[in-house]
């Protein structure tokens, strides 16, 4: 069973039935026992970190996800709930992450050409460099994925297993063991999106 952490911030329907049209059993669940009787942990999330975080922590769920990725439980954040897996974030002052991925999160203007529009929005093309990563083992490199973001990973090059070019090289995905994110929401993404959470569905899986 795959559960998606329901904090009060996350595009959690949507998702939920992505993983169920690919036949996934998924549940929509702020329950810790649930949560930590799962197979595997989905971090959604959309909006602001330092508000994110809070309800994350307020929600007593913060620990839960901590604890269980450190396990060994695979867990997936998505978009803003990949953000929450770094370091830190600089959006509008800064707030403390899980520390699962090493980095921080700063923003996309930054690093893009002044004539590029924030947020970025809409299709881009993956990058995988040297190794592909399992997560996107169904995946040809430059497929499309679809983006909404105005921040993103960095100072976090150990980690990231995917790029994609918006006036500059941005993160696009990261992994750490059996930790993953991607910025970008497979949701959205048509059969690439589909593709990955299927990757991410058969990870652990013994065929």
């Amino acid at each position: 069973m795959i559960a998606i952490v329901d904090y009060g911030v996350g595009n959690l329907f949507s998702l939920k039935s992505s993983f169920q049209s690919i036949g996934a059993d998924v549940v929509v669940t702020s329950d810790k026992q649930v949560i930590e009787s799962a197979d595997k942990i989905v971090l959604p999330g959309v909006g602001a970190f330092e508000d994110a975080a809070k309800k994350l922590a307020e929600s007593g769920l913060k620990e839960v996800v901590i604890e269980q990725a450190k396990k060994g439980k695979y867990l997936l954040g998505i978009c803003l709930g990949m953000q929450l897996l770094f370091d830190k974030s600089l959006e509008y002052g800064e707030h403390k992450g899980l520390g699962l991925i090493k980095g921080e999160v700063r923003p996309i203007e930054e690093v893009i050409p002044k004539e590029y529009k924030i947020p970025h929005i809409g299709w881009n093309q993956l990058e995988f460099g040297r190794k592909k990563s399992p997560l996107f083992k169904y995946l040809r490199e430059g497929e499309c994925v679809y983006f909404v973001h105005s921040y993103y990973g960095a100072n976090c090059d150990k980690s990231v297993i995917a790029t994609t070019e918006y006036g500059a090289s941005l993160t696009a995905a990261v992994a750490n063991g059996n930790v993953f994110g991607c910025q970008f929401h497979p949701e959205k993404s048509g059969k690439a999106g589909l593709s990955i959470l299927r990757a991410f569905c058969e990870m652990g899986v013994r065929k």
